[in-house]
């Protein structure tokens, strides 16, 4: 039996209408990921309704529908693919700010993001209210294949000089956000037509590189912390009928998850024994770091008491806490807000956790190169500025320093859909559990064990007490008989 191919997750992203779904479903349909007949009947209804060029975004969105009429199926507005190097899952982070939510989630979870420019969009890039590439930069996302899309309808068409014009004016781009453009793969392609997708296309003879397929397997791995203490935000929680019961889906970020394992959930500290787990429907023993899993719990739970960004870890090994409040370094990276002063609450994307918080207190202004602080308790801050601040939550959340871990130590800061800033945990003031992250059965029969232990140590005080003032009693008794004695004697003598 061969080595297990490594997972991989991917994030595409790009602005609107620049092909994304397309070159997925393409990509996604070449490497097998796609029913031959689904395919073929998808083709003919897009060609009745004169929208062939839609087909394959469109066979992507029936694959999403499906996965989500399978209650079974956790990966929600995903796409699995194989090639001879990887696994893949795949996420579309579709570029309009009302999916804000899958672009931070698929951000948090990418290994990898696959950037789809437009090379038929001649009004470049500006700067708007919504960047999924600032997002994926500064919520980890370091390794990016860049491509070029739409080759086919450049003027003329597979035009080199249109393809180099695109390269340059996206590194340029890139780096201002802060990817190194010399470790970014560019890739010229079609998806609609699908050149340099699996094979290289006689139609760009100009071009050298790799393929987009080749590009893939030429990620590096990711290195995963399996070293570190369990942590597994929560993406969703479902109550499955048929004996099965609640199930638990997400990401381990750090850690190992086992089957018969007891977990905590932070923030509330309910505690429950983790049944079975699956990756890809596929029961396995355990899942470690990097691995999107679902996992079944063996006391019954009410879906309602566990919540998209709660944290299962394992109470035993460094448990994961509530945030009182926190300082951070944040900057600020959006004109839009102008000034904000103390008292400003905007939302904060952490992981799969997102909530306001109050920014209560500017402690400093300082250089975002150096860290130096350059002005104490600032009035304001705005577009540019670097800043120690503390922040309280809202609601109750699970935050970590980045030294402790990296998705519970980062995050984004916005208005809305307006991206504010980002920023980084530097400590915490952290709240203890009060039953010690016991279930409240176990916290119960503690409960009864103390007080048995009370019970019985004032029955054993009592008797002790008795047997004590018994003992006192009767040598009153005795010293009374002698002393009645002697006066009796007296009596008699006299």
């Amino acid at each position: 039996m061969g080595k297990e191919k490594l997972h991989i997750n991917i994030l595409v992203m790009g602005h609107a209408e620049s092909g994304k779904s397309t070159t997925t479903g393409h990509l996604i349909y070449k490497l097998g990921g796609i029913d031959k007949r689904v395919m073929e009947r998808v083709e003919k209804e897009a060609a009745e309704m004169n929208k062939s060029s839609f087909k394959y975004a469109w066979v992507l969105d029936e694959l999403k529908a499906g996965s989500e009429r399978d209650i079974t199926n956790i990966d929600k507005a995903m796409w699995k693919f194989e090639t001879d190097e990887y696994n893949f899952t795949v996420t579309d982070a579709r570029g309009h700010p009302d999916f804000i939510n899958n672009i931070i989630t698929g951000a948090w979870q990418a290994d990898c993001a696959i950037f789809i420019v437009d090379s038929t969009n001649t009004g470049g890039f500006e700067v708007g209210t919504f960047e999924p590439e600032l997002l994926a930069y500064f919520l980890g996302v370091k390794q990016m294949i860049c491509c070029i899309n739409k080759m086919d309808a450049t003027t003329p068409i597979y035009s080199k000089g249109r393809y180099d014009e695109i390269v340059k004016s996206t590194s340029y781009y890139l780096k201002t956000i802060g990817y190194d453009p010399v470790k970014i793969r560019f890739v010229p392609i079609s998806g609609l037509e699908g050149d340099n997708l699996i094979e290289r296309s006689n139609n760009l003879p100009w071009y050298k590189g790799s393929t987009l397929l080749e590009a893939l397997d030429q990620i590096q791995e990711p290195k995963r912390p399996f070293d570190k203490p369990l942590r597994l935000p929560i993406q969703d929680v479902y109550k499955i009928d048929g004996g099965i019961g609640t199930v638990v889906v997400g990401r381990v970020e750090t850690g190992t998850l086992k089957a018969g394992m007891k977990v905590t959930f932070g923030p509330t500290g309910l505690t429950a024994k983790v049944k079975s787990i699956e990756i890809n429907q596929k029961a396995v023993e355990e899942a470690l770091a990097g691995d999107n899993v679902s996992f079944k719990l063996k006391k019954k739970i009410d879906p309602k008491d566990l919540r998209r960004g709660y944290v299962a870890f394992n109470f035993k090994d460094d448990p994961a806490k509530q945030a009182i409040s926190f300082t951070s370094q944040i900057i600020i990276t959006n004109h839009h807000v102008g000034q904000i002063s103390e008292g400003y609450t905007p939302i904060i994307d952490f992981c799969s956790c997102s909530g306001a918080v109050e920014i209560e207190k500017f402690h400093s202004k300082i250089d975002p190169t150096t860290g130096m602080e350059v002005e104490k308790e600032p009035e304001f801050l705005q577009k540019g500025d670097a800043a120690i601040v503390e922040m309280i939550p809202k609601k109750p959340m699970v935050v970590e320093t980045l030294g402790e871990s990296l998705p519970l130590g980062r995050f984004m800061i916005r208005d809305k859909e307006l991206i504010v800033g980002v920023g980084v945990v530097k400590s915490v003031e952290k709240k203890e559990y009060p039953n010690k992250g016991k279930s409240t059965k176990s916290a119960f029969m503690e409960g009864c064990k103390k007080f048995g232990a009370a019970v019985a140590n004032g029955r054993e005080k009592f008797g002790a007490a008795i047997a004590n003032g018994g003992k006192k009693f009767g040598n009153v008794l005795v010293n009374g008989f002698v002393a009645a004695g002697v006066q009796l004697a007296l009596h008699y003598i006299n």
